[in-house]
């Protein structure tokens, strides 16, 4: 705990400093930076620390501010997602000293830097608050802070609009945990956690409850459909700022939800279904509306939404094994959870800020303007490549393991239970199964379009490989996603205190479970990565003999028989995923079609374009805001501008208050 408060009050004194930097910019780009960097690794060391340790750490102090005391408590839950955001914030940190350089002179980067790291210490305050009022504080300078980051080059309206949609959709969030802390102080008498905690067994109506918080914090985490502020605020915003997003600001939904349940009775087996359907449907919906984007990083935030949804899977197959009594397979369920919730920071962090290098040296975002980087790009392409890999969850890294995991739980679960239980499980399995396949499709679809082929622009054909500031954190990442996969058991016994709190069991029965689990997804981890070795020296082998053997002509790769072929002949992204998009998914995930036929004898010309639509946007969220939009518009008849009317509201309002009251004495 000693080390966490010595990494808030650094990461509070880097964003005071920064902000009074403003008026020199490379001076607040270099004291902010630093002071993440120091604040990360204090605070990655103590939480390391709190987790293998497994005790829980409190720091208490009264608070001048009503309803609030300052208790912050670092026990293995906390720690565990402390740790992923320290983890991430790290590289971060040093990426942006890079990425950001280009806006020197150009912008002012006091303000931007101050909320880089204000957001770090407002999410290190969510992970560890033992208080309701300070734990929704701290929530509220996460949003601004997070909505500043996002809305940095405010001068375009993408990003505006960007922002504007992240700020209603983490309010409306906001308004719902309002409710949900409101009524379990009101029960408790007080807003301290402990007390949530202590009183439990009694409170009143616990599936509202929890209905309030999967809904606030599901907004957060991006499950569908709540999940639209995701795809449009991480392509607009930096891009190591998106990789905190999506790498640690969506887990703290994930973490107020298991905060929440440990505040609730014993959750039935009908929550861990509900959570276990919303985590299926946002997995396959996203993954496969990720399938028709052209923005890369349009398509890596719905990949965000697909991850966090096998999390909330997962956590769905433990809540249900633990209300039947399946202790060994909810700990397969909630150890396979978490371990992807550290899987995902490292890997979409990694994929995130390789997109950022990528598009930052071929000047787009746009795949279809990419092509032929990983020649010119060979470390930031190989680097993007293992992202991608391991995003589709391929041995021996790291997204294999946490998703093998959560399979062999639901593989345990449909051999225990009922019939009626069995399908279920069933069908979970099979929708991890189906996303796993959809993921491959997809991932090798960025990295085939957007490395392989020829440049199909001047500035793709231009690119050069960035700095080290840029390509060494991604390096770190890197090798973060390899040691997760060829060593997972190492991470799991780290995690089995976090995994142990829970699912409600004690540390060293978790423990001797967990192991078994960890010896059991490493069998396949080292035995592809043993494989893959041994393919690899042998392609290289043979190629070396056949070289020797004959001479080396140059010649087009896939020329197919062309003789100048260009890069108007290759497969374009939407061609590559047609198969899919078109004739397998479901309507209403299809993108809208723009076809302009040729005419006449001699036609000028002719187009085709799809317009990927995200559903729950198009036909739910945009109709829904129009029409209350419609209908506030008629208040405005009530806005003369006239003060006499502006006072003659005042009156009436006062006047109607105390008519209140004193119905109220009256009644009394």
């Amino acid at each position: 705990m000693t080390l966490l408060v010595w990494a808030l009050l650094t990461l509070c004194a880097g964003a005071l400093t920064a902000l009074g930097a403003s008026g020199r910019p490379r001076l607040a780009l270099l004291a902010g930076s630093a002071a993440a960097i120091a604040g990360s690794i204090l605070g990655l060391a103590g939480s390391l620390r709190a987790l293998g340790g497994g005790a829980s750490e409190t720091l208490r102090r009264a608070s001048s501010m009503p309803l609030t005391e300052l208790h912050l408590a670092l026990d293995p839950l906390s720690a565990f997602f402390a740790a992923a955001l320290f983890a991430i914030a790290l590289p971060a940190a040093v990426y942006g000293l890079g990425y950001m350089r280009p806006f020197l002179g150009r912008r002012s980067l006091g303000l931007f830097v101050c909320s880089f790291d204000l957001l770090l210490a407002a999410v290190a305050v969510v992970f560890t608050a033992r208080d309701a009022v300070l734990f929704l504080v701290a929530w509220e300078v996460m949003t601004v802070a997070s909505f500043l980051l996002v809305t940095f080059e405010h001068d375009r309206a993408d990003v505006r609009q960007a922002g504007l949609v992240y700020l209603v959709a983490a309010h409306l969030g906001l308004a719902f945990l309002l409710a949900l802390f409101a009524l379990l102080g009101r029960h408790a008498g007080a807003f301290d956690m402990a007390r949530f905690e202590a009183l439990r067994a009694t409170v009143a109506a616990p599936a509202a409850l929890f209905a309030l918080a999967l809904v606030g914090f599901g907004i957060k985490a991006g499950l569908v459909p709540l999940h639209v502020w995701l795809p449009e605020a991480h392509p607009a915003a930096p891009s190591h700022v998106s990789a905190l997003l999506s790498a640690v600001l969506v887990k703290t939904g994930l973490y107020g939800l298991l905060r929440t349940l440990s505040f609730l009775p014993a959750a039935p087996a009908s929550w861990g279904y509900a959570l276990g359907a919303v985590g299926a449907i946002s997995a396959l919906v996203a993954i496969t509306l990720s399938l028709s984007q052209r923005d890369l990083k349009r398509a890596l935030a719905y990949s965000s939404v697909e991850n966090v949804g096998l999390v909330a899977l997962g956590l769905g197959l433990g809540v249900v094994a633990t209300a039947h009594g399946a202790v060994a397979v909810a700990l397969l369920g909630f150890s396979g959870a978490l371990l992807h919730v550290w899987n995902h920071a490292l890997m979409k962090a990694l994929a995130f800020m390789g997109a950022g290098a990528i598009a930052h040296a071929a000047h787009t975002r746009d795949l279809e303007r990419m092509g032929g980087l990983l020649r010119r790009l060979p470390i930031t392409g190989a680097l993007f490549l293992l992202a991608a890999c391991a995003l589709s969850a391929l041995p021996p890294l790291n997204g294999f393991a946490s998703e093998w995991l959560v399979t062999m739980g639901l593989l345990g679960q449909t051999a225990r239970a009922t019939s009626a239980e069995s399908l279920v499980a069933l069908l979970g399995l099979v929708s991890v199964a189906l996303t796993g396949a959809i993921a491959a499709v997809a991932f090798t679809r960025l990295a085939g379009i957007a490395l392989l082929g020829a440049p199909r622009s001047a500035e793709a054909g231009a690119a050069r490989e960035p700095g080290p500031t840029l390509w060494i954190p991604l390096a770190l990442l890197a090798a973060g996603c390899l040691a997760l996969g060829l060593v997972p058991g190492a991470a799991l016994r780290l995690a089995a205190p976090a995994v142990a709190q829970v699912a409600g069991i004690e540390p060293t029965a978790a423990a001797t479970a967990i192991e078994g689990a960890a010896r059991t997804v490493a069998i396949p981890a080292r035995v592809a990565a043993g494989s893959l070795l041994v393919l690899v020296l042998a392609a290289a082998l043979l190629s070396r003999r056949r070289r020797a053997a004959a001479g080396v002509s140059a010649s087009e790769t896939w020329g197919c028989g062309f003789a100048r072929p260009t890069s108007r002949m290759e497969y374009t992204g939407a061609s590559y995923a047609q198969l899919f998009v078109f004739e397998l998914a479901p309507r209403w995930l299809r993108p809208r079609g723009r076809l302009a036929r040729p005419k006449g004898i001699f036609p000028a010309g002719a187009s085709l374009a799809t317009d990927p639509q995200d559903p729950a946007r198009a036909r739910l969220y945009d109709p829904l805001f129009a029409r209350l939009g419609d209908r506030f518009a008629r208040l405005r008849r009530l806005q003369a501008g006239r003060l006499n009317l502006q006072l003659f509201y005042t009156v009436l309002t006062v006047l109607a208050l105390g008519a209140a009251l004193w119905l109220r004495g009256v009644l009394a």
